[in-house]
């Protein structure tokens, strides 16, 4: 843990475009070169929404440009932090930490890394999407209660298991070729009626055991999603990775706010979800065994 936290920056980054969608969420463009620089799928930042508020909000980072310095977030107002964080302008600065956390293991280009995030758990899966793509098999599914804050398209891939009202998918993703479906159980058109868990089950259950077999998950989402995600990856035998969401307050591993228990080998630990993760094995998490 200490070689990942001698790599947090922190940078007066400048709020490059801010744009709301349904439901309240926002998606905002920070040009922050060193935590872009360094940041990988699962990591996150924790940002001053404002001067006012000195308690920072951790977001997860939802893509990186090293290139042209930039990270991008998605977050959803659920209280008056986001809220103030929702007024910010265009070329406004903000107080940001960053890359913070352990990121999703991807070193593995044998596997076919299926994505399921829900709400603003998709973030970390379209940045592993964006990672991996070209390097390894991957595909995405991704579930939310409110319209999807990204431009939508029908899908020109065929999917194992996938038909009837699914038939959208993210452009972003597609105009890169990584496969992507939605799930919704608002009525959303064009997507899969249900949890997304639900979707990637189907999926899973259609391909063959040796397909199957190479498959790992990685989720991040809300509790009730990840014990289904969870359950999933335990009947048919998947590795499976999940990416927890706890309130933090200084995000770097000194209160000890966020634990989480585990079992590793036959004993209990407290692991900090911060620094000694956010991303976890399922299978060492007693709560969603």
């Amino acid at each position: 843990m200490t070689e990942q936290r001698n790599r947090i920056f922190e940078q007066q980054a400048r709020v490059l475009a801010h744009a709301g969608h349904a439901g309240d969420q926002w998606i905002m463009r920070l040009h922050a070169p060193e935590i872009a620089a360094h940041a990988q799928p699962g990591q996150f930042v924790h940002l001053r929404v404002s001067a006012e508020r000195p308690l920072r909000r951790p977001i997860s980072i939802m893509l990186a440009d090293p290139g042209r310095g930039t990270i991008d977030l998605l977050y959803k107002v659920v209280g008056e932090g986001t809220a103030l964080l929702a007024e910010r302008k265009t070329g406004e600065h903000l107080a940001v930490m960053g890359p913070i956390g352990v990121p999703f293991d991807l070193s593995d280009s044998s596997r076919r890394y299926v994505l399921i995030g829900g709400g603003v758990g998709i973030p970390p899966m379209i940045f592993v999407a964006d990672r991996v793509q070209g390097k390894a098999d991957v595909v995405l599914f991704a579930g939310s209660e409110v319209a999807f804050p990204f431009a939508l398209q029908p899908a020109q891939d065929l999917l194992p298991g996938i038909d009837g009202p699914a038939i959208l998918t993210i452009r972003s993703l597609a105009e890169r070729g990584i496969a992507c479906r939605l799930a919704s159980n608002a009525g959303l058109y064009g997507c899969y009626e249900g949890h997304v868990p639900g979707l990637a089950r189907q999926y899973l259950e259609a391909l063959p055991e040796d397909e199957r077999q190479r498959c790992v998950l990685l989720s991040c989402g809300p509790h009730p999603m990840l014990h289904a995600v969870a359950r999933l990856g335990s009947e048919l035998g998947i590795p499976t990775w999940l990416s927890l969401e706890e309130h933090m307050a200084c995000a770097i591993g000194g209160c000890a706010g966020c634990v989480v228990k585990t079992l590793e080998n036959g004993r209990e630990y407290y692991r900090r979800v911060c620094v000694d993760g956010p991303v976890f094995p399922a299978h060492i998490l007693p709560e969603f065994a």
